[in-house]
């Protein structure tokens, strides 16, 4: 390994140049023609002709499809890509528009040129810094060959003659497998094809149903516990949307574990943007099939809540609404308390987006009707955040909600909210008798500060303005306090053995110190670590 490599892979930004890279096609292992094979014109298949030779040109045409090309090179080979091409259009219309021509002698040929075409090793992204929601994705090379396989891939499948009888014979564990590998392509088109596949094989192999789901669930586990990165999830979550629209009732223990287990972990990765969409849809699938399931999603949710990303935060809000929508009584009863408690951490949020997003909450009819349902329970919860934003916050928009929030609290409940705002004026008044003894208790130690130095009283004076106007600079404890009072009652003792001081300074025994500490406790600075300016010890 390089120097340069090893300190790049310390330093993920040493020598990283700045200009961003100009996308181009990718290119795939496969698609190089080492056999130089040269095509040769077929005659088009026609309806009409005998079953026997039209079996064999259909089987010859296939074969000759298996030829793969090098699209890196668009000058290469150009009569051999337009045959096959012109090859591709037949069989998808030929299977389109034919009857009886899906025998079982075609199904292992039709299945074998899919796996040769479709079936590769993905290369790895070109840009190793690639971001999902900025950078534009790497497209396929070889897609004008690609599209034309998927779509005679989806003609065989929907096809009336198709019988999954012989289909069964070749579409296995292993070639669900190479199908699922394939999401993870970097290039979208491809993996709108793979959803529509997918979701066909699902719906006709009734045996291959648990091995796709649990395959599904494989993939995600490893995208949120290992890698977090696979281009497919947004697919594969919409592919479930649909499945978990089709379970019976009651739910399966096994599906339960799914919702908990799987789809509530994926909030947390961070491109959560990416698929959110889908994520939240399956969820509420859930809980429209059992609304027993409601509490331990909320919960889930207040559990993998975004701590530092707004972004995330407004598309949690938006879970949450869409679960509100379809929520029953019985079940918001359980969860009010503690989704109306972050809930009212996102009205306070300096994020302006988060507040209003959470505030909008006000202008759903359903939600309102439950809030006023239960209005005793969420007015005390939301008032104390309410009034304070209403006095505080930077955002008029917010402060204009916010009051319309608090307008609908009061007609809901004029007499609770009289009682509330009473109860947080007064809680208000405490809190500021709290600083001025604070506040007093620091000009007292301040004042034993200069007997003890009375030289220094113009360097006191400006301390002294210090500490009542900055009392966050530094943290100082209980115990800090106390050894400064003690310093200063041995010097003090030490000048004066009688312990008094000249006029106009104050005699300092045990007593005193004892009864200053008490305040020290009562103000709340004892009980823990209190902010003050650290140069009341020096």
């Amino acid at each position: 390994m390089s120097s340069t490599t090893f300190v790049d892979r310390i330093d993920p930004f040493a020598k990283r140049s700045l200009k961003k890279k100009s996308k181009k096609s990718q290119g795939s292992s496969r698609y190089r023609n080492s056999q130089d094979v040269e095509l040769q014109q077929l005659p088009p298949l026609k309806v009409e002709c005998s079953s026997l030779e039209q079996e064999d040109l259909f089987i010859r045409k296939l074969r000759q499809c298996c030829v793969s090309f090098d699209f890196m090179d668009p000058v290469s080979d150009i009569k051999g890509k337009e045959i096959k091409r012109a090859a591709l259009n037949d069989l998808s219309a030929y299977i389109t528009h034919g009857r009886g021509v899906l025998t079982e002698n075609v199904y292992p040929e039709i299945i074998k040129m899919i796996s040769v075409n479709l079936f590769r090793t993905l290369p790895p992204s070109e840009n190793p810094d690639f971001d999902p929601e900025e950078d534009d994705p790497t497209l396929e090379a070889s897609w004008p060959h690609l599209q034309l396989v998927y779509e005679v891939f989806l003609r065989f499948l929907e096809s009336s003659d198709f019988q999954a009888t012989y289909g069964k014979k070749v579409i296995d564990q292993k070639f669900v497998l190479q199908l699922l590998e394939l999401f993870d392509s970097e290039d979208p088109r491809e993996r709108d094809f793979l959803k529509t596949v997918l979701h066909r094989i699902y719906g006709k192999f009734l045996g291959l149903r648990a091995f796709i789901r649990k395959q599904i669930n494989n993939i995600f586990l490893r995208f949120i516990y290992e890698t977090e990165h696979f281009n497919g999830v947004g697919e594969l979550l919409e592919i479930l949307g649909s499945i978990i629209n089709g379970f019976a009732l009651p739910l399966k223990t096994e599906h339960k574990q799914f919702l908990v287990k799987v789809l509530l972990p994926l909030h947390k990765v961070k491109v959560l943007s990416l698929y959110h969409a889908q994520l939240a849809y399956c969820v509420v699938q859930f809980l429209e099939k059992d609304a027993s399931l409601t509490e331990p999603v909320v919960r889930g949710l207040l559990k993998f809540w975004p701590k530092t990303c707004s972004q995330k935060e407004v598309m949690f809000l938006g879970e949450i609404e869409e679960i509100l929508d379809v929520i029953e009584p019985p079940q918001f009863v359980k969860i009010q308390e503690p989704l109306f408690r972050q809930i009212a951490k996102c009205v306070s949020s300096p994020h302006f987006q988060v507040a209003e997003r959470a505030l909008y909450f006000w202008n759903n009819e359903y939600a309102m009707s439950l809030i006023e349902d239960n209005n005793s329970v969420i007015m005390p919860i939301m008032f104390p955040a309410l009034y304070r934003i209403s006095k505080e916050h930077w955002n008029q928009t917010i402060v204009a909600l916010v009051y319309n929030v608090l307008k609908t609290f009061m007609e809901m409940n004029s007499k609770l909210f009289d009682e509330l705002t009473a109860s947080y004026k007064a809680e208000r008044q405490k809190e500021k008798k709290r600083e001025r003894e604070r506040e007093e208790l620091w000009k007292r130690l301040h004042e034993l500060e200069i007997s003890r130095n009375p030289n220094s009283k113009e360097q006191n004076q400006l301390t002294q303005q210090t500490l009542i106007q900055d009392n966050n600079i530094t943290t100082v404890t209980n115990n800090q306090l106390n050894t400064s009072l003690t310093s200063i009652i041995s010097s003090q003792q030490q000048q004066s053995p009688s312990s008094s001081t000249t006029a106009g300074t104050t005699t300092i025994n045990n007593s005193s110190s004892t009864s200053l500490n008490s305040a020290i406790g009562s103000s709340g600075i004892g009980s823990g670590n209190a902010t003050a300016t650290a140069t009341a010890s020096k």
